[in-house]
C-alpha cells in the first residue's frame, strides 16, 4: 500500500506539471492586450511575413518581407489580375489542348470546351486549377510564355523589383519568385479590381460541365472565408519547394487590412494572429460627408459671378487609433478665371494629424462658367483708329 500511495502522488505530481506546462503554452500563445485594447505583434511560423493596410498601402507587421521565395499558387492572383484587365470576363474561351493534363490542381477541362473566361477564373482562384489558368494564359497571351512577359510588364508598372513569372499557375521555376513586400503590393492592386474582389470572396460556384447537364462544384480552398470575421479573399498556394503560402484580406467597420505569408508552416493561426493585431490598431474615421462641403468662389470674366464648388464623396480615411487631432485646411486660390468647366479640380481639402498628411481630396466646380467675351461698341472701334 505505501508502494501504491507514492505512485499515486508520483502521477498526481506528473499530472500537475503537465497541465502547468498546457496552460503556459496556451497562454503564451494568446496575444497580450494592452489597457487600451491594442495587441502586441505576434510572433509567426512563417518564414516571410507582411501586414499592410490597403487603403494607404502602410506597412503594420513585417518579417523578411524582402527575401526572394517561390509564391505556389498565389501566383493565381496577378493571373487573374492581368487577365480581367486584358480581356472581357464575359468572353467565351474555346479551351486548348496545351491546357490540359497540367501538373496539380485541376478541375479536368476537355479540349475545345467552351466557358466564359469569368468561368475560369472562378475555378482557377476558388479550385486552384492549373488547367484554367494555363486555358486563360493561352487564350489572353497567345501562350503561356506570352502571358508570362505580360505578367512581367504589369509587374514591372507595379514597381515590382523581386518579383518575375514564368507561368500563370504558379509550379515551381528557378526563375518564378517574388517577396511577401510585392505579393502584398499586387493583392493590394487586385482587390481594387471589383471583379477580382468578388469572385475571391466567393466561398462556393457552379460552372458548366463541358456542354452537358452536368456542372462542376466550386469550394474555395481559402479557409479564412469561413473561419475569420470580415475575411474577403484572397489566394492559398502550396508546393513542396514553397511551402505553405496564403494571401488574406479581410474588412471590418471601414478598415481593409491585407496579409501574406510564404512558407508558413501554422498560416491560419498566423493570418488569424496578424489580422486580428492589425485591426487593434486601426480604425476608420469620416472627416467630411460630402453634402457638408460647399464653398462659393468669386469668378472673373466669366457669366456667373461665382462658382459653386464640392467633393466628390464622403471624406473616409483609415488611421491609427492612437492618431492625434486631425486638422483640415482648405487650399483654393482666391478667385478663378473663366472659362470653367464643370469637373475641375480648382483646389484641395487637406487632412493631417501629428504633422503628417493623411488625406488630399480634390475640390471640383459644380457647373460650367463660360468667358464672357467683351465686344467694342462702333464708337470705341472708330477711336481706336486715331489713338494708335
Amino acid at each position: 500500500m505505501p508502494f501504491f500511495n507514492k505512485r499515486i502522488k508520483l502521477w498526481r505530481t506528473v499530472a500537475v506539471f503537465l497541465t502547468s506546462i498546457l496552460c503556459i503554452s496556451v497562454l503564451c500563445s494568446i496575444p497580450s492586450v494592452a489597457d487600451n485594447g491594442r495587441l502586441d505583434p505576434p510572433s509567426v511560423s512563417a518564414h516571410s511575413a507582411i501586414l499592410i493596410e490597403a487603403d494607404s498601402g502602410k506597412i503594420i507587421f513585417e518579417k523578411n518581407a524582402d527575401e526572394r521565395r517561390h509564391m505556389a499558387s498565389t501566383t493565381k492572383i496577378m493571373t487573374a489580375l492581368v487577365a480581367i484587365e486584358n480581356a472581357d470576363v464575359d468572353k467565351t474561351v474555346s479551351v486548348s489542348a496545351d491546357a490540359i493534363g497540367i501538373e496539380g490542381s485541376s478541375v479536368y477541362l476537355y479540349e475545345d470546351e467552351k466557358l466564359t473566361l469569368e468561368d475560369l477564373l472562378y475555378a482557377m482562384l476558388l479550385e486552384s486549377a492549373n488547367d484554367a489558368a494555363a486555358a486563360i494564359a493561352i487564350e489572353v497571351g497567345g501562350s503561356i510564355e506570352g502571358f508570362a512577359d505580360m505578367m512581367n510588364k504589369k509587374a514591372a508598372e507595379l514597381g515590382l523589383k523581386n518579383t518575375h513569372f514564368e507561368n500563370p499557375h504558379g509550379l515551381d521555376g528557378e526563375s518564378h519568385y517574388t517577396t511577401a513586400r510585392e505579393l502584398a503590393i499586387i493583392a493590394r492592386e487586385a482587390m481594387s479590381n471589383n471583379d477580382l474582389r468578388s469572385i475571391v470572396s466567393t466561398h462556393k460556384k457552379t460552372i458548366p460541365l463541358n456542354e452537358s447537364e452536368g456542372v462542376r462544384l466550386l469550394i474555395n480552398h481559402n479557409k479564412m472565408l469561413k473561419g475569420y470575421e470580415g475575411a474577403i479573399g484572397v489566394k492559398t498556394g502550396f508546393t513542396k519547394k514553397s511551402g505553405r503560402c496564403l494571401v488574406s484580406a479581410a474588412e471590418r467597420d471601414g478598415v481593409e487590412l491585407i496579409c501574406v505569408t510564404l512558407s508558413a508552416p501554422d498560416d491560419w493561426r498566423d493570418h488569424t494572429a496578424l489580422l486580428d493585431y492589425g485591426f487593434s490598431l486601426f480604425e476608420s474615421r469620416i472627416l467630411c460627408e460630402k453634402d457638408d462641403f460647399r464653398y462659393i468662389q468669386p469668378v472673373i470674366g466669366g457669366a456667373e459671378e461665382y462658382v459653386l464648388l464640392s467633393i466628390s464623396d464622403d471624406v473616409k480615411v483609415t488611421v491609427p487609433k492612437a492618431c492625434g487631432d486631425v486638422e483640415q485646411t482648405i487650399e483654393l486660390p482666391r478667385f478663378s478665371y473663366a472659362t470653367i468647366k464643370k469637373g475641375d479640380v480648382i483646389g484641395y481639402l487637406v487632412y493631417t494629424a501629428d504633422g503628417v498628411e493623411i488625406a488630399r481630396v480634390p475640390i471640383f466646380a459644380q457647373y460650367s462658367v463660360e468667358r464672357i467675351v467683351y465686344k467694342k461698341t462702333l464708337w470705341e472701334k472708330i477711336t481706336g483708329l486715331f489713338s494708335r
